[in-house]
Parts: C-alpha cells; sequence; structure tokens
C-alpha cells in the first residue's frame, strides 16, 4: 500500500504537471508500483549531473525535473556571478544530443535560466559534449549545460553541468548546486519563460564550431603532403551528434574516402540497431565491424 507522502506527491503532480501532454495519460494511468518506482526519490544530482528513465514522476527526466534542476542552478550561478557587472554577468551555454525529448529539455533550461536573468547560448543544431565544453571557454560562460544520457539505453535522459572551466563540475560544486536544487519546488518556485530568440537567448555562432575545428586540426600528428590521405576509413555516429562534426575534421584533413554506416548514420534517440549506443560494446559496433570488412 502506498504510504500518504507518496499519494500526496502523485496527487500534486496529477493535479499540476500539464505542460507535457505525453505526462497526463501515464499518470492518469499509473498504478501502485508504478507511482511508488516514479515518486519514491528524487533524481539524483552529482558530478554527472541527473540521469533517469524519461517520463513522469521526481526520479524521472521530465520538464519539471529538468526544470527544478535549472532553477537549482540558476540561482548558484546568480549567487557567483554579478549580473551588475557586464564583465562577470551570468551565462550559461547549452547542448544537447539526438535522444528523445533533449531539444525540448534544452529549450524548458533555456527559458528557465533567461527567467532568472542568465544569459543563454545554445547551438541551432545537435553538437557532442566536447562542443558545448569547448563553447563555455570560448564564450567566457558561467557554466554549461549538455543534455545527453551518454551511453545509456534509449529510454534514458541526462542533463550534466559544466563548470566555467569546461570540465565537468566538481563534487564541491556538485553539493553546492544541489543544495540550491532542493530547496526549489518542482511547481511553485520554478521561474519560466518561453524560449526565443532574443535578448536573453542567443544561437551559439558557426565560429564556435569553426574555432573548435582549427584546434582540432592542429592537434593531428599527420601533417605534411606526404602522408597518403586516399586511406579508406568507415565511420559510424550511432545515431548520435557526431555526424557533422567528425565528417567535416576529416574532410578538411584531406580524408576524402570516408564510409558512413547508413543504418546509424542520421540522429535517431531510438537507436534502432543497437541496444544502447556505447561504442565499448561489440553489438553497437556490429554494423561498423561489417562495413569494414566489406570496404
Amino acid at each position: 500500500m502506498l504510504s500518504a507522502e507518496l499519494r500526496e506527491k502523485y496527487n500534486t503532480w496529477l493535479e499540476n504537471a500539464t505542460e507535457d501532454k505525453d505526462l497526463i495519460p501515464e499518470l492518469k494511468n499509473m498504478d501502485e508500483a508504478s507511482i511508488e518506482d516514479s515518486f519514491y526519490r528524487d533524481l539524483a544530482f552529482g558530478t554527472g549531473g541527473l540521469r533517469g528513465v524519461i517520463g513522469a514522476g521526481t526520479n524521472r527526466m521530465n520538464v519539471y525535473t529538468v526544470g527544478k534542476a535549472s532553477q537549482g542552478l540558476a540561482n548558484y550561478v546568480n549567487a557567483h556571478y554579478s549580473s551588475t557587472s557586464s564583465s562577470s554577468a551570468p551565462s550559461i551555454a547549452i547542448s544537447y544530443d539526438s535522444r528523445i525529448k533533449s531539444d525540448l529539455f534544452s529549450k524548458v533550461a533555456a527559458g528557465v535560466f533567461a527567467a532568472n536573468d542568465v544569459h543563454v547560448y545554445i547551438y541551432p543544431q545537435l553538437m557532442p559534449t566536447p562542443l558545448l565544453s569547448y563553447a563555455v571557454r570560448y564564450l567566457h560562460c558561467s557554466a554549461g549545460v549538455m543534455v545527453t544520457a551518454s551511453h545509456n539505453p534509449s529510454k534514458y535522459n541526462g542533463y550534466k553541468v559544466y563548470g566555467a572551466d569546461g570540465c565537468q563540475i566538481t563534487t564541491e560544486a556538485a553539493k553546492e548546486i544541489l543544495g540550491f536544487i532542493e530547496k526549489v519546488d518542482v511547481f511553485a518556485d520554478v521561474k519560466r519563460s518561453e524560449f526565443e530568440i532574443g535578448e536573453n537567448i542567443e544561437w551559439i555562432g558557426e565560429e564556435v564550431w569553426t574555432s573548435f575545428t582549427e584546434e582540432i586540426k592542429k592537434q593531428s600528428p599527420v601533417k605534411g603532403e606526404n602522408f597518403d590521405r586516399s586511406v579508406r576509413i568507415v565511420y559510424t555516429p550511432l545515431n548520435g551528434t557526431g555526424l557533422k562534426p567528425v565528417t567535416r575534421v576529416l574532410e578538411e584533413c584531406g580524408y576524402k574516402n570516408i564510409t558512413i554506416v547508413k543504418e546509424q548514420e542520421q540522429p535517431d534517440g531510438n537507436f534502432p540497431t543497437c541496444p544502447y549506443p556505447n561504442p565499448e560494446i561489440r553489438e553497437a559496433m556490429e554494423l561498423g565491424i561489417k562495413y569494414a570488412k566489406e570496404n
């Protein structure tokens, strides 16, 4: 039997979680076991940020848990950076991957930050984590957010926080941010604004991606005209974010003989050809290996 506390949490969500239409039928159709699993705790927040199954409840990734985390992060950033000085005005860079609802979660976060007078820089297209880290440093941001669940199965999503140095937050910073998050009521305390490019939200410009690409090219140990760049390369983005940045670097370095694994070429958060997009497991790379043998 559900505890009174869990029942109250569930009823509060049933009454207030109306922003994301996908959550309403899920909430209405929950049995006691589902309610308990979805509400018995808040999603853990640590150095890796949030990560969890997409769905309704405090123990799930949804627009409300993302909003609450974003409000906590905004409060943390505003506590550390003065909005009265243009040289240290708070700002956050955002990127997101191909996972289910990643674009929605990134825009929800952007709206919360903007409503809290934190300037937002966000990529206009999918970009992988290294480009988020680079943008934080290039644009001198106070923090960064990458909406991704890394290598987890398709039913997961996540929210990773990066510091002003472009690195994943430290244990100390995570603890302080969590303190701010825990003070936020998921429905009453989250400031929200619509996602709209304008004064408080702007696209991350092409020059950031170009600068990143140039830095990558500088690090290549293969230089000069004597190296044979006709070498055959097979590449799979695993339905993620890598297609454009990886092929751009390769092509600008002179590698033209590139074969892309067609089944895994385009972004797809369902990852239909592998159990989860982890290149460390053979199942994820089977098609790539097949292509490599054929080519």
